[in-house]
């Protein structure tokens, strides 16, 4: 026990050597801003669906801002449409929608500017999208379809598609009205 309240004379990683200049980032919370689930066809879609495979679309969508000194807000909003033909018939029938926007709160303390955006755009939505699948999983799940289980989602990739896009445009920052990012669609 001695032994173990001797000073060896080195400063632990992230002590007060580094607390002031090194970069640091955590996720303070995450929630769920808002969530809806819309099966209107049912019963008839249940009925279609258990011998059916849908056709579904998925929207994703990233979004950050300024909260606070050293706290940001990133929301992350999925959209999932299934449809599926009815038999005998090319009319589409929609068999369920779900919109998820979920949100986390990041404290991030001496990050360079220049990184700030990619950190937030990228690796804050890679540390929430597996707590966003399980929602819309459990969704689709209690609506009574089987869970829609959404692939990983390369968010490195879709930042610099993004990017891309601005600079054909000759704008930086293009954002809808509301400041957020254009919604990118994954099909």
């Amino acid at each position: 026990m001695a032994d173990n309240d001797k000073d060896n004379g080195q400063t632990p990683v992230g002590g007060p050597a580094e607390e002031g200049t090194a970069p640091q980032a955590g996720v303070l919370a995450q929630y769920v801003r808002d969530l809806s689930f819309e099966n209107p066809n049912a019963p008839a879609s249940l009925q279609t669906m258990a011998n059916a495979k849908p056709a579904i679309n998925v929207n994703v969508n990233v979004g950050a801002r300024k909260v606070s000194d050293d706290v940001y807000e990133v929301e992350l909003k999925i959209a999932a449409q299934a449809s599926h033909k009815e038999e005998g018939s090319d009319e589409e029938k929609t068999a369920f929608v779900v919109e998820l926007a979920y949100g986390a709160l990041f404290g991030i303390r001496n990050v360079p500017e220049d990184q700030l955006k990619p950190f937030l755009l990228i690796q804050a939505p890679n540390l929430m999208f597996p707590f966003a699948r399980r929602i819309v999983a459990d969704a689709s799940r209690d609506g009574g379809f089987p869970p829609l289980l959404l692939e990983p989602i390369n968010f490195d990739a879709l930042y610099r598609q993004q990017l891309a896009q601005e600079a054909a445009q000759g704008t930086e920052g293009a954002a809808a009205e509301d400041g957020a990012p254009a919604p990118i669609n994954l099909n």
